[in-house]
């Protein structure tokens, strides 16, 4: 009876509905480049654009965000994707090395963070930077690692951008020498 009812809604597509979820909190720079690099992945149900780690209420992107990341939360679920699977994919599409910003966007808004929601994902964080920081003895990690605290959602123009202006979205990526700047950290990898 049981492979029935799940066969039953695996057809409806409704699934997802029953599946447990999980959020993660990303911050690499341009929202929009952090969002695509997510989204599609096997197990990632959505990925949303917005800001956080700052104390101000309802930042917006053309108004005040002051003291916030641009991040990305990631809704997925573990059964399919692991929290340290998320974060593999999260070093190889940031600059840990660049303190000013990622790529052609700086100021303390486009720094480089993970936000770890318990004390678990904080401990597989913190293991992730210290394996980044080993395989680049040379070279200073700014990225941070960051309690979790309130993710606020960006204005809707900026959700799914790489979607709806994909042509605008892929020039300022290869403009802002993204993926050529990560090429160079990591060599070849599956970035899109």
């Amino acid at each position: 009876m049981k492979h029935l009812v799940l066969s039953a809604l695996l057809m409806l597509g409704s699934y997802q509905a029953f599946a447990e979820t999980a959020t993660a909190h990303f911050a690499g720079g341009c929202f929009w480049c952090m969002e695509s690099d997510y989204q599609g992945r096997d197990g990632v149900i959505d990925v949303v654009s917005g800001f956080t780690g700052g104390t101000l209420k309802n930042p917006t992107y053309k108004g005040r965000h002051d003291g916030h990341f641009e991040a990305i939360e990631v809704t997925y679920d573990p059964a399919i994707v692991s929290y340290q699977e998320l974060l593999d994919r999260f070093w190889v599409n940031v600059d840990p090395f660049d303190n000013k910003g990622q790529f052609c966007d700086k100021g303390f808004s486009y720094r480089s963070a993970v936000f770890p929601a318990n004390t678990a994902e904080k401990k597989l964080a913190q293991e992730s930077l210290a394996a980044v920081a080993a395989r680049f003895p040379d070279q200073q990690v700014y990225t941070e690692i960051r309690d979790a605290n309130e993710f606020w959602p960006v204005e809707e123009y900026h959700q799914d951008y790489y979607l709806k202006n994909p042509v605008r979205y892929k020039y300022y990526r290869w403009n802002c020498g993204r993926d050529q700047r990560l090429e160079a950290i990591w060599g070849e990898r599956d970035a899109h």
